[in-house]
């Protein structure tokens, strides 16, 4: 306020060299930027210039989105400079003005020229304000408009999804099979249909991962080449998830399968004139059956290790239980979809892990060997 003693206010206020450096490292910015995207756009377009295995390899790990959203921020910063540019010539411009306004008001000799060089600042005050407002609404227009947005949280979770639709089945399938659990408390059968689907997607998902060949290496790679990082224990909870949550189905099928075709063998045996469509409707119905029978079963079937550490409580209280833990695995399901965190995702394996040994795997073993009883000749 010292500098504008006479005039009593600042009508121009801004700092030209702070806006002309910010504008140099915005240019630099830029032009690092251009050149960057024109460098990944060469390598993701084929160049000839990098060839082999490791070039194909760096490019299937580059985003098909990253040329764009480098180009992208490149004109969004150039035409952030060009706009700076542009304010510090008017910012210059009117401090230059400011300083003339000062002078006059400090050398007015009458009350009315003082008024007559104050009305003129404040003119250039109105003037100056509205020129600051254009710019940053240029500003923001050039942000809106060329950057690269943050995508949203339903973007996100989509991407997720169709970047890989096999870790997408499993996590769908352990947030139904603790919604099954939860439901089948009050409603079993309703429950079980939902545990069903959810045992059907894991079979799913197991095939899918299988025939995957990265996910197929980050395990070989761990027995081969002693490889046991983050990939391979998260690849071998999956696969165990996978397998354990798949055989409730698998179980079911094979049950009702067994049992409609010894209806359908009965049905053609008591009519051997009629045809083959005569063992249609009791076989099918001799699957449902079956199958829904066996369901039910292995739905009631605890972990060994869970039944023995709750011997001594409640049927209600370990099905409780039960859903608790089953709702662990809803939740790192669920946690998947979360904005990328290295030490969240190692600590969802890590729990994953600990369900699968202490809970799913036992299980599976004890539900696969009443499963065999039932189905060996």
């Amino acid at each position: 306020m010292a500098e504008h003693a006479a005039l009593g206010f600042d009508p121009a206020p801004g700092n030209p060299a702070a806006v002309l450096a910010l504008t140099g490292k915005l240019g630099a910015s830029a032009k690092s930027l251009g050149e960057a995207s024109r460098v990944v756009t060469d390598l993701v377009s084929h160049s000839s210039s990098w060839q082999g295995e490791a070039a194909t390899a760096f490019r299937a790990s580059l985003s098909r989105d990253l040329p764009r959203y480098l180009a992208s921020a490149h004109t969004s910063l150039a035409e952030a400079a060009r706009r700076l540019t542009g304010w510090h010539d008017t910012l210059v411009a009117h401090r230059e003005l400011a300083a003339r306004y000062e002078a006059q008001a400090a050398a007015a000799k009458t009350p009315e020229a003082l008024t007559d060089v104050r009305r003129l600042a404040r003119e250039l005050a109105a003037e100056h304000a509205a020129a600051a407002r254009r710019v940053a609404a240029t500003l923001n227009a050039a942000t809106d408009k060329l950057a690269p947005k943050e995508p949203s949280l339903l973007s996100s979770i989509w991407h997720k999804i169709t970047e890989d639709p096999a870790d997408a089945l499993s996590n769908a399938s352990a947030i139904l099979g603790a919604i099954g659990a939860g439901v089948a408390l009050f409603f079993p059968p309703a429950g079980l249909a939902i545990m069903l689907v959810g045992s059907g997607l894991s079979l799913a998902a197991l095939a899918m991962h299988v025939s995957d060949a990265k996910f197929r290496k980050s395990l070989t790679d761990g027995f081969t080449k002693g490889q046991f990082d983050a990939d391979f224990w998260k690849s071998s909870v999956t696969l165990l998830g996978d397998a354990a949550g798949s055989v409730p189905g698998v179980a079911a099928i094979a049950s009702g399968a067994k049992a409609g075709t010894a209806a359908a063998r009965a049905a053609m045996a008591a009519a051997p004139e009629a045809s083959a469509l005569t063992g249609l409707a009791p076989g099918t119905t001799a699957f449902r059956q079956a199958a829904w029978s066996t369901s039910d079963d292995l739905r009631q079937i605890e972990s060994p290790l869970t039944g023995w550490a709750m011997r001594s409580s409640a049927q209600e209280t370990r099905d409780r239980v039960g859903v608790a833990v089953a709702g662990t695995g809803a939740l790192t399901g669920v946690l998947d979809y979360a904005p990328d965190n290295e030490a969240l995702e190692h600590g969802c394996t890590s729990v994953d892990g600990a369900r699968g040994v202490l809970d799913d795997a036992p299980s599976a073993v004890k539900k696969s060997h009443q499963v065999w009883s039932v189905l060996r000749p």
